[in-house]
């Protein structure tokens, strides 16, 4: 992580690119990119030493919106991206951003061997249980009797993918719930996993409140986890298995495995040089 007490302090609006947000009015996401930029603030990281690296959908535009260094990649991609660029760049603080479709669906594999992996970065995963930029369909994260999406009306009748559960299992090193309708919740709940080191997932619920209006009683509805954050794993997950309705909120784990940092070796200037490595 890159973060340094001497840096200047930026206000979060300092951290805006200036292009405005095209997301629909209401969206949680808003929110969330207000509790991101607050956590850089609150940390003090510099922009030029910070990465945030998407994929495909709604909530994948955060690049777009940051005075960072960004890129948009391809659908569940991101963190396939954000390893291999912690990994070259180990200097510098990688945060990738995205979606439940995006990152437990086409990303699902990425998603868990980059637990498994350990790579010193944070994943922000702003989780609307829809698929809201293609207008509508259920995600891996839907609960099996929605009957408004547009290509299962009679509901997936499967049961969701437990996002945090995966995570801990795998081997994510810090685990946290947060509501977009607690900003500074969840700033803190961001600044804290960009802290930890190790792999850090932060699922956000994030209404989308255009195909999934009853979201709306999220903000209601949400509450912060009645015990303390863990590191056992055990405890961790009896605590999320017995979270039937998914809407506790808070730091859920946090590990202590060291995180995985290959050695980097000497870059080669010469062309000729590379070219020999590749001659059979």
């Amino acid at each position: 992580m890159s973060s340094d007490t001497a840096c200047a302090l930026i206000e979060p609006r300092g951290y805006k690119s200036g292009v405005k947000p095209v997301w629909c009015p209401g969206c949680g996401d808003y929110s969330v990119l207000g509790s991101l930029t607050k956590a850089l603030s609150g940390l003090r990281l510099q922009p030029e030493n910070v990465a945030i690296i998407s994929g495909i959908g709604c909530s994948s535009r955060m690049p777009t919106y940051l005075s960072t260094y960004g890129f948009h990649g391809v659908h569940g991609r991101a963190l396939a991206l954000a390893t291999g660029l912690k990994v070259a760049r180990p200097d510098i603080t990688v945060i990738a951003t995205g979606g439940d479709g995006d990152g437990f669906s086409i990303g699902g594999n990425h998603f868990l061997h980059t637990c498994r992996r350990n790579t010193d970065m944070t994943y922000i995963v702003m989780d609307n249980q829809v698929y809201g930029m293609t207008k509508g369909q259920a995600s891996p994260t839907t609960e099996p009797n929605w009957e408004k999406g547009k290509l299962t009306p009679s509901g997936t009748g499967i049961n969701p993918f437990q996002p945090l559960v995966i995570a801990l299992a795998s081997g994510a090193n810090f685990i946290a719930r947060c509501s977009s309708s607690d900003t500074n919740g969840t700033a803190r709940a961001i600044m804290e996993a960009i802290r930890h080191p190790g792999f850090s997932m932060v699922q956000v619920l994030s209404p989308c409140v255009t195909f999934r209006p009853e979201q709306r009683e999220w903000k209601k509805l949400t509450r912060p986890a009645p015990v303390d954050a863990t590191s056992d794993a055990a405890r961790a997950a009896r605590r999320l298995l017995t979270d039937e309705d998914g809407l506790f909120t808070g730091i859920l784990y946090v590990g202590d495995r060291p995180p995985y940092q290959p050695q980097i070796e000497p870059s080669i200037d010469n062309i000729a040089e590379l070219d020999k490595e590749f001659r059979l």
